[in-house]
């Protein structure tokens, strides 16, 4: 390392890292969970009183500033696009093909929209659960290079003086896997919880498609 640095500068910087990782993890952590909790309760409640609707234009109705889940904005923009699609006189290049596939892309573009919203801040996460650990060893390795110089430079091995200086030293390793530990399992925690709820959407967006061109013609696609 350059000299002019003193090698405590690198040590304390290396402990900053790992605690602004900390903070960050248990933000996220924090926030997917609020995150998860109110999609699901959301897409719970939306789900039970959509399919309780006696046409589509009540289960439209639903949509309109009621709901604010992921299913709800699904079924809006299902619902947007029958409206356009069938009040359009002269159709545009998105409305021309087989109606059920037009239908199908515009729920699926949706859906990625609530995919990359449920993935905001595991890639983070990972990061961390993987660097962390690192970065503690860097501090540690830093930590027993200064050890060693002073052991060095007082010129006694004794075990009194060896031990303290490498135990403080091991401290960084220490923390790098106490930071690491819980956005690791936060992730994989999160991940199965993204993929639950992307199921979920996924059979939603099939269930609308097969009920709208299952339902009336003209009360579905015409009177949208």
């Amino acid at each position: 390392m350059p000299y002019h640095i003193e090698p405590t500068v690198i040590i304390d910087g290396t402990l900053y890292v790992l605690l602004a990782f900390s903070v960050i993890t248990w933000t996220l952590i924090l926030f997917k969970i609020w995150q998860f909790a109110r999609n699901s309760y959301e897409n719970k409640k939306f789900n039970q009183l959509f399919w309780e609707c006696v046409d589509l234009e009540s289960a439209r109705n639903l949509t309109k500033d009621i709901f604010q889940g992921p299913q709800a904005r699904i079924a809006q923009q299902g619902f947007n696009w029958l409206a356009e699609s069938s009040q359009s006189e002269k159709k545009r290049l998105k409305y021309q093909g087989i109606p059920v596939e037009l239908l199908e892309q515009s729920l699926l573009e949706q859906m990625q929209q609530e995919q990359r919203s449920m993935d905001g801040g595991l890639t983070m996460l990972a990061s961390i659960g993987s660097t962390a650990p690192f970065v503690g060893l860097f501090g540690t390795v830093l930590g027993i290079m200064q050890a060693m110089h002073q052991i060095t430079a007082s010129g006694s091995t004794s075990l009194d003086v060896v031990a303290g200086p490498i135990g403080d030293a091991l401290v960084a390793t220490a923390i790098g896997i106490a930071v690491a530990v819980p956005a690791v399992l936060a992730y994989n925690f999160f991940l199965r919880k993204v993929k639950l709820q992307r199921s979920h959407l996924e059979n939603f967006a099939v269930s609308f498609i097969h009920l709208v061109f299952n339902a009336d013609k003209k009360e579905g696609l015409h009177g949208l």
